[in-house]
């Protein structure tokens, strides 16, 4: 089960969003695509967690909060993160 995180601060790195998204669940994995020139997160990431009940919970709670400075745009994702080649995103 993945969820789709938008509009992230350039400070986030993995283990912020798994020290959130711990509340809801188990994380299974967490992506944070980087800039290769500046080394900054590209402002989104995917997070899987273990169920899809885990998932709901993450997207209805998180979904609009304020983190970091930014408001979060929360979904889950369209596709599962291990359908996707990583080195693509």
């Amino acid at each position: 089960m993945s969820i789709y995180i938008e509009n992230l601060s350039s400070e986030v790195e993995e283990d912020d969003l798994k020290r959130i998204f711990l509340e809801y669940g188990i994380v299974k994995q967490v992506h944070v695509p980087t800039n290769h020139k500046t080394g900054k997160n590209r402002g989104f990431a995917v997070v899987e967690m273990e169920t899809c009940a885990e998932e709901i919970s993450a997207v209805q709670m998180l979904r609009g909060i304020e983190w970091m400075g930014r408001i979060l745009t929360v979904n889950r994702a369209r596709i599962e993160l291990k359908d996707v080649s990583l080195s693509r995103l």
